[in-house]
């Protein structure tokens, strides 16, 4: 196995030393080039040809958005942000960027060390990740159901890793507010969860907000897991709530889509319908599977569609995936088992 190539671009000479000393330090990264800025780091990708371009979003000159944007379209790099807390960071993975690490902050807790070990780990993810270029969806592409035809009392269960944030943003943006109930685990960071939450909320005809303990599912209302909790359903009466909890990480994550998945298995059973999206590893599979069994329907993203086929590939070879789908297809799909 050869060593990963890694350039790293940020304007600040003190912070690219850290980065490149941090990331070298694991036997399979080589920091084979640095760039202050895009313009130095054009002519760096052209000589050096990186495996993974680590990319600050504020820089002199042209900002890590728009050079992520003019680049992909010429050097499909896969592309891992390193940005303080930020909403822009979203603007980064929608211009084609695989994935982000927060620099650490004191409101989140995170040590350099700490920092160092997820970019470790990012890093050999996006080697392997696909760089998908962005397709626009045009409105007619969503399909237009009438309300009385809408089977409220369903329950719609996502899980998530890398290439999850921008998959469930062309999910939901193609949803009617009369959707049933959906609940979200996406591998995110504290902090960065209510973002996206209020990112999507904004941006969809959907009413989205960072779950917590007590909150309702309803029609058109969306539930996204916080970062550093899990989160599972109950039902209550006729109705779904939502229990937000820590606890230890499962299969190396918290939240854990397999936490949400077995809960929806146990409470929902067949009024369910379970979705499984790009990511590294297998977290969901067994609770995509558990629900299949419980009777409820289940979609699998397909590999080409996939920025990272890990969870979709280990929830389909454990047999939980009744329907493997492009990511475009799966809406039109949910719509019609509801």
């Amino acid at each position: 196995m050869r060593k990963i190539k890694v350039l790293i671009v940020d304007d600040s000479l003190i912070f690219r030393k850290v980065l490149s000393r941090g990331i070298s330090s694991d036997p399979y990264i080589e920091v084979v080039a640095q760039a202050e800025d895009p313009f130095d780091a054009r002519n760096k990708i052209i000589e050096y040809k990186p495996d993974v371009m680590i990319c600050d979003v504020e820089m002199p000159k042209m900002n890590g958005i728009e050079f992520i944007r003019r680049l992909l379209p010429q050097y499909p790099l896969p592309v891992v942000v390193v940005s303080a807390i930020s909403s822009a960071v979203f603007d980064a993975l929608d211009a084609g960027a695989v994935d982000f690490v927060p620099k650490p902050d004191f409101r989140t807790g995170k040590s350099v060390e700490d920092f160092i070990n997820d970019l470790i780990v990012k890093i050999k993810i996006a080697a392997n990740a696909k760089v998908l270029q962005k397709k626009v969806a045009h409105q007619d592409d969503i399909t237009e159901v009438k309300n009385e035809n809408i089977d409220a009392s369903k329950i719609i269960a996502i899980g998530a890793s890398t290439g999850g944030v921008e998959a469930i943003h062309n999910i939901l943006k193609s949803l009617p507010p009369t959707v049933p109930g959906i609940v979200i685990v996406q591998h995110i960071p504290p902090v960065f969860s209510k973002m996206f939450a209020d990112r999507l909320n904004a941006s969809t005809s959907l009413m989205v907000k960072e779950a917590q303990t007590g909150d309702y599912l309803k029609q058109g209302k969306v539930l996204i897991a916080p970062g550093d909790k899990h989160m599972r359903v109950k039902k209550a009466g006729k109705q779904y709530k939502v229990e937000v909890f820590s606890g230890d990480k499962v299969n190396g994550h918290r939240p854990s889509v397999d936490v949400l998945f077995e809960s929806v298995a146990q409470e929902a059973g067949n009024k369910a319908i379970g979705v499984i999206l790009t990511g590294m590893g297998y977290d969901g599979a067994q609770g995509i599977l558990s629900m299949k069994q419980k009777g409820a329907r289940t979609i699998g993203q397909d590999k080409n569609t996939s920025v990272v086929y890990g969870m979709p590939k280990s929830a389909f070879d454990r047999g939980g995936v009744e329907f493997l789908l492009p990511l475009q297809e799966i809406p039109r799909y949910i719509l019609n088992l509801i």
